[in-house]
């Protein structure tokens, strides 16, 4: 897909994740009756903007991001001792404070359920292990892919890449196609070529490709391997109740596995163990945006589906400037029976934004070296 097209699409995604995420926020005070002053995409300086009521709606020229401006969020003179004072943030109990902050976050996890679902509908690559048997009106097109590829591996340096279709496979005199096609099969063969090539028959978009690889000791204890993992899959269409269903199902695996990966790498990073090479900044995210969406329009609900949950989790995290760090300070706030000082509260959370956008920085750096390397 052209860079251009990519960006833009970029953006669009991007657009429509922070205003579902602030539109959590913003209805859920609503509700309670605080005061919102603004609603912004993107971060100022303002590009346009225009009062409806007592908010102003805005979009801004650093398109990386948007924000709510919710009175009292972040604590001064005016919220505390002024006239709109009872319609300030700090001012609401504290369960409807972490209602508001929460809000955002539940949002983005409701759009993801929505998007997967949409995906399921208008069908999508899934696994067959998982959903022929209980699908098999709906479960079509069966076929094995290359589901990872290990960077380094033989496979990689043969040019072997995830979502490959594999339509044969030769070892020797052996030949696997058609409907001898079977992963273990294909194992069996790989395990005992004892390093003599073996020849993967790949179908990438509408061409058929060759690809010889050397198998190697040490992959896979005490075997020959060529670092690839592959999946049965098929295309998977369902009626909406049914993917209503699985989409739901599926989107609290993905929440899961998205905290259980972040909880991970945060504990690895403490103990120096961390490999940030994984990690991609808003430049390397475009561009799975543009792979996904070369795809078909499910597949880039679908990725999309996964930005939003990343970008809920994310969220839940208690640092401060994030909502889950609000969410701590209200916390502590409850278990203390004292409000922490403005302050000290406005402080940290100023510092603590700051180290955020310092770190996008770094990793989007890092994204824009790869592009050159």
């Amino acid at each position: 897909m052209h860079a251009l097209t990519t960006t833009i699409l970029f953006l669009i995604v991007l657009a429509i994740l922070v205003f579902v995420h602030e539109l959590g926020h913003f209805l859920a005070a609503k509700k309670f009756g605080i005061r919102v002053d603004e609603f912004g995409l993107g971060f100022p300086p303002r590009m346009f903007g225009k009062k409806y009521g007592e908010t102003v709606y805005s979009l801004n020229w650093i398109p990386f991001g948007g924000f709510v401006k919710i009175f009292g969020e972040s604590p001064d003179s005016e919220s505390l001792e002024g006239p709109d004072k009872n319609r300030s943030l700090v001012a609401k109990p504290r369960w409807q404070q972490v209602i508001v902050l929460i809000a955002g976050i539940l949002f983005n996890f409701i759009f993801a359920w929505i998007l997967i679902s949409f995906a399921f509908m208008a069908g999508v690559a899934s696994s067959k292990e998982s959903y022929a048997e209980k699908y098999p009106t709906h479960f079509q097109d069966s076929r094995i892919i290359v589901s990872l590829v290990n960077p380094g591996s033989p496979a990689a340096g043969a040019g072997l890449k995830g979502g490959d279709v594999i339509v044969g496979f030769t070892s020797g005199a052996t030949q696997i196609k058609g409907d001898t096609l079977d992963i273990e099969a294909i194992r069996t063969e790989i395990a005992t070529s004892e390093g003599k090539p073996v020849t993967f028959s790949i179908k990438r978009g509408e061409e058929i490709v060759e690809k010889n690889v050397v198998a190697e000791r040490g992959i896979i204890a005490d075997k020959y391997a060529v670092g690839i993992s592959m999946d049965e899959v098929g295309t998977l269409s369902l009626p909406a109740h049914y993917a209503i269903y699985e989409g739901g199902r599926f989107t609290v695996h993905l929440i899961i596995g998205t905290a259980t990966g972040l909880f991970d790498l945060v504990v690895n990073a403490f103990r120096g163990e961390a490999n940030l090479s994984s990690v991609t900044g808003p430049v390397g995210i475009a561009g799975l945006v543009g792979d996904a969406a070369g795809l078909g329009f499910a597949y880039l609900c679908m990725f999309t589906a996964l930005i939003s949950i990343n970008l809920g989790v994310l969220n839940l995290i208690p640092f401060p400037a994030l909502d889950g760090g609000r969410i701590l300070f209200v916390t502590i706030e409850a278990i203390r029976r004292k409000n922490i000082s403005p302050k000290i509260a406005n402080t940290v959370n100023a510092v603590c934004f700051g180290l955020l956008l310092l770190l996008m920085l770094i990793v989007t750096f890092k994204d824009v070296w790869n592009l050159w390397k």
